[in-house]
Parts: C-alpha cells; sequence; structure tokens
C-alpha cells in the first residue's frame, strides 16, 4: 500500500494521524509499533545486527581522488539512471551507513548537497531505502534538523517525487519535528512506500539497486506472521470451545496496554474470558487503516443493492481484491468467527450478532466515522463473510477443468 502525505493530514478515528507503516501495524505485535528501528529489524525481520567492523561496501569503482571518497565508498548515495517519467532517479539506501563513529555525518551532508548539487537544476526522483537505520548509525535529531535548513528552495523546487521505503516509527518522529515547516505543496511530492513491488510504478525496478538487508523484507513479509495480539486472544478463547460471547462494551485498556509495552498476558489471572475478546476488537478498531483497507468501503456499501444470490460471490470478488496480508489476517479472523457462531445456541453469538458487534471495526471510511445509513451494508457484509466463511475464501482449484 502507498500511502501519501495527503493521508497523514487527515485525523484518524482515534485521534491520531494516518501513519506510513499501516500495513506494518497489521502483521507485528502491537509491542513492535512501539519500538525502534533496531528492534524491528532484530525481533521482526530475524537479522542479526551488522557488526560494526563489517568491511564497507564496494565503491563500485570509485575512484579513490573523489573529494569525498571517504563517504561515498560505502554505498550510500547512488545515482541509477531515470525514473518511469526519465527524471533523474537518486537512491539513499540507510543500510549502507556504518556505525556513526565510522562516519562523518557533516561529510555525509557535504556529500549529499555535492551530488545534488549536480541535479537539483533538472527534474529528478528521490527513492529513500529507510530499512536499517539503527541507533548505532542514526543520525542525531539535531543533525536532521541541520540538514533539513541546509536543504533550501532550489532542492526541493525540482524534486518531483520522494518515495520513503519500508518506513517506521524513527519517521514518525522525525515528521512530528518538521511537519511544521513542510509545505503543502512539497508534502504531496512525498509518497510512502510498504512494499518493493508498489515501486514498480514509478521506477525501472530492474535497474533500481535495492541492497540485500532490503531485499531480506520482502523474503520475510512473504510469511508474515498473524498478529501477536489476535493469535493469542483467539488461541485462548478457542481453549474455551469458541462458547464466549463478545460484548459490546467492555473497557480492557490495561491488557491491551500491556501487548504494546511488548510484555506477555496471562488472561487466566483475569478470570475473565471477556478480555481476551475486547482486546481483539479493541486491537482492530485502534488500526490505522481497517483490516478491510479503505479501498471497498463504497463496494461494501453497495452489497444491500445486490441480489441476494450474488452476495455471497461479490463478497468473495471484494475479499480477494485485498492486499494478500490483510487476506490473510481477515480469513484467520472470519474463521474463528465462524467457529464462535457455530456455538450462538450457547453464546447467543449468531452470524448476525457477531456482525453487528464487530462489524464497524473491520471497516470504516478514510474520513469521519461511519454514519448510520452504513451500517447495514457493513453488517450484511460482515454477516455473509462469517456464514459462508468457507465460500468466501475458498482458493480456486489449479487445473481443474471446466465443462
Amino acid at each position: 500500500m502507498v500511502v501519501r502525505y495527503d493521508d497523514l493530514s487527515v485525523g484518524g478515528h482515534v485521534g491520531s494521524k494516518w501513519w506510513p507503516w499501516v500495513h506494518l501495524s497489521l502483521f507485528l505485535p502491537l509491542s513492535e509499533l512501539k519500538k525502534d528501528d533496531e528492534e524491528y529489524e532484530e525481533e521482526h525481520s530475524g537479522l542479526a545486527k551488522r557488526p560494526a567492523s563489517l568491511p564497507a561496501p564496494s565503491g563500485g569503482g570509485l575512484d579513490s581522488s573523489h573529494p569525498y571518497y571517504d563517504v561515498a565508498r560505502h554505498g550510500i548515495l547512488k545515482v541509477i539512471g531515470d525514473d518511469n517519467y526519465g527524471r533523474k532517479l537518486i537512491v539513499f539506501s540507510s543500510c549502507c551507513m556504518p556505525p556513526s563513529h565510522q562516519l562523518n555525518h557533516q561529510r555525509l551532508l557535504e556529500y549529499l548537497k555535492y551530488t545534488l548539487d549536480q541535479y537539483v537544476e533538472m527534474d529528478y526522483t528521490v527513492v529513500y531505502f529507510h530499512y536499517g537505520l539503527r541507533s548505532s548509525n542514526k543520525p542525531s535529531i539535531r543533525w536532521l534538523r541541520s540538514a533539513y535548513a541546509e536543504f533550501g528552495r532550489k532542492y526541493k523546487k525540482n524534486l518531483k517525487a520522494l518515495y520513503v521505503v519500508h518506513p517506521t516509527n524513527f519517521i514518525r518522529i522525525v515528521w512530528n519535528i518538521f511537519h511544521p515547516f513542510i509545505s503543502h505543496k512539497f508534502g504531496r511530492k512525498l509518497t510512502y512506500v510498504n512494499y518493493l513491488a508498489e515501486l514498480r510504478e514509478h521506477v525501472p525496478y530492474q535497474q533500481l539497486v535495492i541492497p540485500p538487508d532490503v531485499l531480506s523484507i520482502r523474503e520475510k513479509n512473504k510469511q508474515a506472521p498473524i498478529p501477536l495480539v489476535m493469535t493469542q486472544s483467539i488461541s485462548y478463547l478457542k481453549e474455551h470451545g469458541g462458547r464466549v460471547d463478545i460484548p459490546v462494551h467492555h473497557s480492557q485498556r490495561s491488557s491491551l496496554g500491556a501487548f504494546s509495552a511488548g510484555k506477555p498476558v496471562s488472561f487466566q489471572q483475569h478470570g475473565d474470558v471477556h478480555v481476551p475478546a475486547v482486546i481483539l476488537k479493541t486491537f482492530l478498531r485502534e488500526l490505522p487503516e481497517p483490516l478491510l483497507t479503505f479501498a471497498p468501503y463504497q463496494q461494501v456499501l453497495d452489497i444491500t443493492g445486490v441480489e441476494s444470490s450474488l452476495r455471497v460471490s461479490r463478497c468473495k470478488q471484494i475479499v480477494e481484491s485485498l492486499p494478500d496480508h490483510n487476506r490473510e489476517v481477515l480469513k484467520y479472523l472470519v474463521t474463528f468467527l465462524h467457529m464462535v457462531s457455530v456455538e450462538s445456541i450457547v453464546n447467543k453469538m449468531s452470524p448476525s450478532n457477531l456482525a453487528c458487534v464487530l462489524g464497524v471495526n473491520l471497516l470504516w471510511p478514510p474520513k469521519g466515522s461511519v454514519s448510520l445509513s452504513a451500517l447495514a451494508p457493513i453488517n450484511v457484509f460482515t454477516e455473509i463473510l462469517i456464514e459462508h466463511c468457507d465460500a468466501v475464501f475458498r482458493e480456486p482449484v489449479v487445473g481443474t477443468a471446466t465443462a
């Protein structure tokens, strides 16, 4: 999913902003959303932190007489031709930055200006790979402020697009600092990219020099886990045979806070099966973007206008249009809800009742809250997902002959 600056300036449904790591928040434990970039790399990707003694990347035939050879030899900045619109393409890779004690950040700033000065008179594009920025190589906030002040109008005028790839919490911190100083016009040039494949639309992907560490994220995302808060809550509820009702109103902020702090939660100590149910519902509601994403909102609202016999297939089409990870998490959740509905004689949680409780936590509009008129179609859509779970999420049989 690509998130633009305009999306960030819209107030969120819980009083927050729409942050660029929407997809990340769906597939990581809540604790990951609070952690530093270094912890994210170590725990989520499973990659070991690059040793400080690791030799610097090859300079690619760089002449040692280069005025900034001491910085350029690391391969942090590369000019790799043109983007899909014929604009010069410049790539900055954070993972190529050595530890701070091995890199003079003032020299880095001078090198950036030296390189950009060769292209600022023409249209150009910058791709910034954020992955790999750790506490050991991260510039100070003071340095970032100084750097921002150094890049005046001449650098911003012909910058036509800035793609920030794999943004994390550090981006949010920097955004809060610089947001008051960023013009709306410049902000429209900024695009957050969560998946490498999304770059294909804008840059010649085959010639893009992507560091191996960054490519490793793509491999990890292919096996992205279900969020910890979801697996732990649902696992506990399954142990009780699904015979639990999901309350409409119930506050368990302390337990949700424990997940956010990265602490394990023992639901047994609460002695209340409602706790994991409420945590699950709260987690879904407080995602920066709904699990169903914003894209199919109008399609879902139109579901009541679809002939009853065609609604299941229409819902299946909507679900299949979701990003792979969203669909995977949705399937995991709905499969569980279907199991709960089977016990409706005991827990009173029929597909219809479950839809009323959880529907608005799966989908809401990009701006504002769900209107009363939207409740009915959202609930109908959710009810169909739960009641016809197998049909909606059934994978097509490859190689099946058709009549």
